[in-house]
């Protein structure tokens, strides 16, 4: 794996564990698009709407007290500047783990300037925790 983004996955994943706004709005493509199944309810997004879903649950976090679980599932290379990076979310509120989790599917491309972007997601919401625990990517 190029070491520049496994950098860049350490900032956007500490980022994401801050519940910092300002910090992921700066990981994010303009051009970003992304996918979300939640209830078997399909829901198309782009930019400022990922913003807004950031926003509501980093705001969730913070006014609870709450923390993120971050989990790194796997890294697969795409093409030479694109890396898929699967991950599960969950969060743990009054030191108990909620009982589901989302799984993220984040394609994130390196620009002419050699910074990372996230430019596309495919979320699956809602998965039982107890199922994330037996994943495997071979």
């Amino acid at each position: 794996m190029d070491n520049q983004f496994r950098k860049f996955l350490n900032i956007y994943l500490e980022a994401w564990r801050a519940s910092s706004l300002t910090e992921i709005r700066d990981l994010i493509s303009k051009n970003y698009k992304g996918r979300e199944i939640t209830g078997g309810e399909i829901v198309d997004f782009d930019f400022e709407e990922s913003i807004l879903g950031w926003e509501q649950g980093f705001t969730f976090v913070k006014e609870n007290n709450a923390q993120w679980n971050l989990k790194e599932i796997s890294i697969l290379p795409l093409r030479v500047d694109e890396m898929l990076v699967i991950i599960s979310a969950s969060i743990i509120l009054q030191g108990e783990e909620l009982k589901t989790a989302n799984l993220f599917f984040q394609t994130f491309e390196k620009g002419n300037s050699n910074d990372w972007k996230l430019i596309r997601s495919y979320i699956e919401t809602g998965i039982p925790i107890e199922n994330l625990g037996s994943m495997k990517i071979n």
